[in-house]
């Protein structure tokens, strides 16, 4: 896994966390179909670290996850490939000037920052952190939704 110093400009850049990615690559969550689609399309491209990525490893391994894994006939394998096929996997940045209270999303938070880009989290913590973050340009919402197309008159 190479790391690059900043995102492509090809594709608009945005940071996921790991539930939203466990709701696109695991349970394909049917309001990520649109996330998915653009991601697979090459129109969006999720920025990660080495440590996002062994976090999504490490949780594929919770023992509740193992069994979901199973029902949906899936390997962590599979989940963890699709992944590091829609990332792009940048270095670690600098801690943001805003602490989150859990210590586990602030990656997420500081990536989001110093890219200037969309964050999509369901954890509260993150969420709370909305008009904080919006000082740094970076838009957080529970769902990504694709940006309408222009109105012709």
């Amino acid at each position: 896994m190479a790391l690059l110093s900043t995102p492509s400009a090809a594709s608009a850049a945005l940071v996921l966390d790991t539930n939203v990615v466990l709701d696109l690559w695991l349970f394909q969550d049917p309001r990520t179909a649109a996330l998915r689609e653009a991601l697979q399309r090459g129109h969006l491209i999720c920025l990660a670290t080495p440590h996002m990525r062994e976090e999504l490893r490490r949780v594929l391994d919770y023992p509740h996850l193992v069994a979901r894994l199973a029902f949906y006939q899936k390997t962590a394998q599979q989940v963890l490939d699709h992944y590091e096929a829609h990332a792009q996997f940048v270095a670690v940045p600098n801690k943001a000037p805003w602490t989150c209270k859990d210590p586990d999303d602030q990656v997420f938070i500081d990536l989001a920052v110093a890219h200037q880009c969309p964050l999509i989290s369901k954890d509260k913590a993150v969420l709370t952190m909305r008009g904080r973050l919006a000082r740094a340009q970076v838009a957080v919402s529970r769902e990504w939704v694709p940006a309408a197309p222009p109105q012709l008159r």
